[in-house]
């Protein structure tokens, strides 16, 4: 299995404000939807519960502490162990956040697949420090911002040394 993080993080690691990503930038959801696809998504509640509903065409995996928690088209978990054991028939689960579930997987991720918004932004949510000891960039392509993407933007992939 191959346990890959994916986010949209701004300049200052800012990943949410109010449990919402404080940009809107085409290109970075239709890039996430075309690596997603097909594969499953772990998350934890607050950032499944942005969604609205469950991702179509994906396993939805979500990490929550409370015991009654349901939701439509979802797996439920207590756990990122869980949640793993869960996605083990898929060589290739997405974890998706928030903040503290990728505190937790950052440890152990083979891969980062990362759209850095060039700005700052106000925030309570914020993506753990890469550690370039650790991690290797693979690709990056850069982006101006345009009439769909209102910031500079790139699309940067690493992996672990």
């Amino acid at each position: 299995m191959k346990i890959s993080l994916i986010v949209a993080m701004a300049n200052n690691r800012v990943i949410g404000l109010n449990n919402k990503m404080p940009w809107h930038l085409s290109a970075d959801l239709k890039k996430f939807k075309k690596i997603t696809m097909g594969s499953p998504i772990i998350m934890g509640r607050k950032t499944f519960e942005s969604l609205k509903k469950a991702l179509p065409n994906r396993t939805n995996i979500i990490i929550t502490r409370s015991k009654n928690y349901n939701a439509e088209n979802c797996i439920v978990v207590n756990s990122l162990h869980k949640a793993l054991l869960a996605a083990k028939d898929d060589s290739k689960p997405y974890i998706l956040g928030g903040a503290q579930i990728y505190k937790q997987a950052i440890k152990f991720a083979d891969r980062l697949d990362i759209t850095f918004v060039h700005h700052e932004f106000e925030a309570d949510a914020f993506f753990p420090e890469i550690d370039l000891n650790i991690w290797k960039e693979i690709s990056r392509q850069d982006f101006k911002a345009d009439t769909k993407n209102k910031y500079d933007y790139s699309f940067v992939s690493f992996e672990r040394k």
